[in-house]
C-alpha cells in the first residue's frame, strides 16, 4: 500500500457517543443503570461525552478519524418515564443537530428515542430526519421489554417509511437476569461479565434475532439494522442460528437470509481483524463498517498517554495509540478496495452520508 492511497482514504466512525447534562442528571435520578453510574457520568468518560465541539475534534484528528457518527450513549432516553423522556430526547437531538450543523463536514447523527411512549419515538424519530438525522440508535429494552413487542411497531414503520437505519446498540441486562446469570464474583468481574465482557452482546443479539422471529423485516423487507462488535453474537454465530427457520415457517425467509440482508455491522471499538474477517465471511465486504466507541476505550491523546479504569482500555490492542483508528483500517486483512468499504464507503452508503469534494 502506497503512503499516499493511506492518506487518501476516509475514516468515518459509526459509533460514537454523546449525552447532554440534562440527560445526565435524569439517568442518575431516574434509572440509570451502572454503567451510568460508574462509568458513563463519572470524570473524564463524562466530559467527554458532553464535548461535541472543538476537543473532540482533536481526538478524532489524532486517532486518524475524519468523520462521527454521534449518538446518545447507552441506556439513551429509554428506561425513563415518558413524561421525562420525550422532552430529553427532543433537546438531545437538537444538540447532536446543531453540532452536525456546525462541523457538517466532521459530524453525522443518529437520533436517540422516547421508546417508552412509542407514537412520541416515531414522531421524533421522523423530526430528527427532516434536521438531517441519519437514523436512530436503540437499545435491546424498554424496561424489560424487548424491540420486538407489538408495541414498538409505530417506530420500525416510521424509520421504514423514511428509509433509515436502525443501529441496536448493547444495553445491561434487566437486574432480575443480571442477579441471576451475571452474579457470584467480585464488583467488577460480575459488571464485565453483564456488560462488554458478554451480558451487553448478548442482549443485542437476542433484541435482534427477535425481531427477525417476530416478522419485523417480512413486515419492511428493506430496513436496515445496524449493529455494533461484529454482529453482536448474531453474526458470527448466523449459521446456527439459521436452525430456527425450521421452526418459523411464518417467516418469508430464512433466518440466515435475514442476517445477510438486513444486518450491516461496526467495530463498536473492538480493534479486531480477526473478528472483521469472520463479519466479513458472513455478511461480504459491503456490511462492515468502522466504528471507535468514542469516547469509551482508551482515550487518544497527543502525547499518547492511556486513562485506564472502567471507562479505560477497551479491545484496541496495538492500536490504542496515536493513528489507531485509521491503522486498523489501512492494515485491515482485506484488499484495498475492502479497507476503503471498511473505512468509509459503506457508511457513506449504508447512512447516506455525503462525501467531501476532495474524496
Amino acid at each position: 500500500m502506497s503512503e499516499d492511497t493511506a492518506t487518501a482514504r476516509r475514516v468515518i466512525g459509526v459509533e460514537e457517543h454523546a449525552w447532554t447534562p440534562e440527560l445526565r442528571r435524569a439517568l442518575l435520578r431516574w434509572g440509570g443503570d451502572a454503567t451510568v453510574n460508574k462509568m458513563s457520568s463519572q470524570g473524564e468518560v463524562n466530559l467527554r461525552l458532553l464535548d461535541v465541539g472543538e476537543e473532540r475534534l482533536a481526538r478524532m484528528d489524532a486517532s486518524g478519524v475524519d468523520m462521527e457518527v454521534l449518538s446518545i450513549t447507552t441506556p439513551g432516553t429509554q428506561p425513563l418515564p415518558p413524561q421525562v423522556a420525550v422532552p430529553l430526547a427532543r433537546e438531545a437531538n437538537d444538540v447532536l443537530a446543531d453540532a452536525v450543523r456546525r462541523h457538517p463536514d466532521r459530524f453525522a447523527a443518529f437520533a436517540t428515542l422516547p421508546t417508552s411512549d412509542p407514537q412520541a419515538a416515531a414522531a421524533e424519530l421522523e423530526r430528527a430526519v427532516t434536521l438531517g438525522h441519519v437514523g436512530a440508535m436503540l437499545f435491546p429494552r424498554t424496561s424489560e421489554i424487548f424491540l420486538d413487542h407489538a408495541s414498538f411497531r409505530p417506530v420500525f414503520e416510521a424509520a421504514a417509511h423514511l428509509g433509515v437505519p436502525l443501529y441496536i446498540h448493547p444495553a445491561m441486562p434487566p437486574r432480575k437476569l443480571i442477579d441471576t446469570a451475571y452474579s457470584g464474583f467480585d464488583e467488577m468481574t460480575g459488571l464485565l461479565l453483564s456488560t462488554g465482557g458478554w451480558g451487553w452482546h448478548s442482549e443485542a443479539g437476542l433484541a435482534t434475532l427477535r425481531l427477525i422471529l417476530a416478522g419485523t423485516l417480512d413486515r419492511h423487507p428493506d430496513l436496515q439494522i445496524v449493529l455494533g462488535h461484529w454482529g453482536e453474537m448474531l453474526v458470527p454465530f448466523a449459521d446456527r442460528a439459521d436452525l430456527l427457520s425450521t421452526a418459523a415457517p411464518h417467516l418469508q425467509r430464512r433466518v440466515l437470509d435475514y442476517i445477510t440482508g438486513n444486518l450491516a455491522v461496526t467495530a463498536g471499538g473492538l480493534y479486531s481483524h480477526r473478528m472483521l474477517s469472520a463479519a466479513v465471511d458472513v455478511l461480504g465486504p459491503d456490511r462492515v463498517m468502522f466504528g471507535a466507541d468514542s469516547p469509551y476505550g482508551a482515550p487518544t491523546t497527543e502525547d499518547g498517554q492511556e486513562h485506564r479504569g472502567l471507562g479505560g482500555v477497551d479491545s484496541r490492542g496495538t492500536f490504542g495509540g496515536p493513528g489507531g483508528a485509521r491503522g486498523f483500517v489501512d492494515q485491515a486483512p482485506l484488499d484495498e478496495r475492502g479497507r476503503d468499504k471498511l473505512g468509509h464507503l459503506n457508511a457513506e452508503r449504508i447512512l447516506r452520508l455525503s462525501r467531501p469534494a476532495t474524496s
